[in-house]
């Protein structure tokens, strides 16, 4: 820490006089290079010392305390937040003023005092402009308690922990099922994912962050097959650990309820393992408050995202209303929102942190260390995910069943090759289909590749119907196909003669009988309204609902 001469040096003769007034030293010095030293060896007395510090109104003395309770010294941007501001002011407005006869913060008593400096020093591995004690005065004040041997809020109350919502690993399972879409020429059409956490925005940033995607939205395959390959728990030891270290994955920019303006960066890696670093200090197991959590990360560390103390620049807006949220002020619409996405948004959806809250409904009110938890953050794999050793369930009719405990890179392949048709809670259904197949030769698939994931893979051998259907069609295609038909039926063949050789001809497709003939569907109109000239009345009967729609 800074000396006392340093604290002093660079003082202007006006502001040691003041200093020197309040610790009732007598200087005569015509300048202050001659005053300095007479003025800092006068103020080195244990005894002086302690009558100033004591005859100082109890702010200032908890903002001493809380100097001490840091090593001494304390960012100034949060110092001055914490205890007031500094009025700053050249020497002869100040002489003017006499801000030091009504101080208007514990800052400014200290400092009038020179019981505190401002200085560029190293904190938190970082050159910042903090408040600090200088070096001979620590020696005299009595140590405090370091602010880090008091958790940071409190334990959850027993209403705040109602129902529990543990961890999962699904986010394997999404990832998967989205890697696997990305592939396919619509991925959007193949997934409902309104139920996902995280939302498909979110976990589609995280993979490109871990290079398992690409910056054009296509897996990258060298990175992907790995993932998909491992066990589940080295698989989320990999988003942890990748996530942990990201410094692409931006939560603040990910979160819904604000808009992030502007060219300004902001260092999410930073904010993470600040975060991280204080959930440390929470006994393990013990359901925690989450809003206390936030208030002791806004009292002990608020610059956790912003070194500079910068609230200023930051070009951040909200999201339903529109207003500005610049300033320290808003703090807790920004920073403190950030806290709580972290805790219950990436936290939870990776597996670290279990969460509470007073009723099924309610927003999260608590969270503990999940029992994944010590594992994940020192890059080990936990103990008691469920091993993927389903089988794909094969059908004649060409469906193939999967659950989420089905290797996912069987599941990655195979669906490439379907359609998909839906998902319950753990089973996936895909269906075989020629457009399917044609998708998937048109990206370089072939059947046999095909084949031979569904005998590795498959809870029995393939039927004998399906490899033999799936052969004809990679030799012959399409053989056989449905489609929907607008068809006329009426009651003799004079009257479908007649209609053929009116103005209506051009809309009537292949006949289908005597007297049954196709008509064009968009055409329906025109074929009625002929009808109708020629004296015949016809009714639609089961005509296909896109149609009526598109009618009304």
């Amino acid at each position: 820490m800074p000396n006392l001469f340093h604290c002093l040096n660079g003082q202007d003769l006006g502001f040691l006089n003041i200093v020197a007034e309040f610790w009732g030293i007598e200087l005569s010095a015509p300048d202050a290079k001659s005053a300095l030293p007479l003025l800092s060896s006068a103020m080195q007395d244990p005894e002086l010392f302690n009558e100033v510090v004591t005859s100082q109104a109890k702010g200032a003395q908890t903002a001493l305390e809380a100097l001490m309770s840091e090593g001494g010294r304390m960012p100034w941007s949060l110092f001055i937040r914490r205890f007031g501001e500094l009025r700053e002011m050249g020497p002869g407005r100040r002489d003017r003023k006499k801000p030091y006869r009504k101080p208007i913060s514990a800052c400014e008593m200290l400092w009038y005092r020179a019981l505190i400096g401002r200085e560029f020093l190293d904190h938190a591995n970082e050159l910042q402009e903090c408040a600090y004690i200088p070096n001979e005065f620590m020696e005299w004040l009595p140590s405090a308690a370091p602010a880090h041997l008091q958790p940071p809020g409190r334990a959850a109350a027993p209403g705040e922990i109602a129902h529990i919502i543990p961890v999962t690993d699904n986010i394997l399972d999404q990832a998967c099922t989205l890697l696997a879409a990305l592939r396919r020429a619509k991925p959007d059409i193949l997934l409902d994912t309104s139920a996902w956490h995280p939302p498909k925005d979110d976990l589609l940033a995280l993979l490109k962050a871990l290079h398992l995607v690409s910056s054009n939205s296509l897996p990258n395959a060298d990175q992907a097959r790995p993932f998909l390959e491992a066990e589940r728990a080295k698989a989320l030891s990999f988003l942890v650990s990748g996530w942990i270290s990201s410094t692409y994955y931006n939560e603040l920019r990910l979160m819904p309820d604000i808009i992030c303006e502007g060219e300004w960066m902001n260092d999410p890696k930073q904010a993470r393992q600040a975060i991280l670093n204080l959930l440390s200090e929470i006994p393990k197991g013990q359901w925690w408050s989450i809003e206390s959590f936030i208030k002791a990360m806004h009292d002990r560390q608020p610059d956790f995202q912003r070194p500079a103390g910068d609230y200023d620049t930051w070009l951040i807006r909200d999201a339903l209303k529109g207003d500005s949220l610049r300033g320290a002020s808003n703090w807790f619409a920004v920073d403190g929102a950030l806290i709580h996405h972290l805790i219950t948004g990436p936290m939870h959806w990776l597996g670290l942190l279990d969460l509470a809250s007073p009723q099924p409904s309610a927003s999260p009110t608590a969270f503990r260390t999940s029992a994944w938890s010590a594992a994940l953050l020192t890059e080990d794999s936990p103990q008691g995910l469920h091993p993927e050793d389903d089988p794909i369930v094969i059908t004649s009719p060409g469906l193939l069943y999967m659950t989420t405990f089905t290797p996912r890179i069987a599941r990655y392949q195979v669906s490439r090759f379907c359609s998909w048709e839906s998902k319950s809670e753990n089973t996936y259904r895909y269906r075989l289909t020629p457009s399917s197949l044609k998708s998937a030769r048109e990206q370089g698939l072939k059947i046999s590749h095909f084949i031979t994931l569904l005998h590795r893979y498959g809870k029995t051998a393939p039927p004998p119907s399906l490899i033999k259907a799936l052969k004809r069609w990679e030799n012959a295609g399409v053989e056989a196909h449905f489609e929907h038909l607008c068809v006329l039926r009426v009651a003799s063949t004079e009257i479908l003669t007649e209609l053929r050789q009116s103005s209506a001809a051009r809309f009537l497709g292949a006949p289908l009988g005597p007297v049954s003939i196709i008509v064009h569907e968009d055409a329906v109109e025109k074929v009625l309204a002929t009808l109708a000239q020629m004296g015949y009345l016809a009714d639609l009967l089961h005509i296909d609902h896109e149609y009526d729609r598109s009618k009304q």
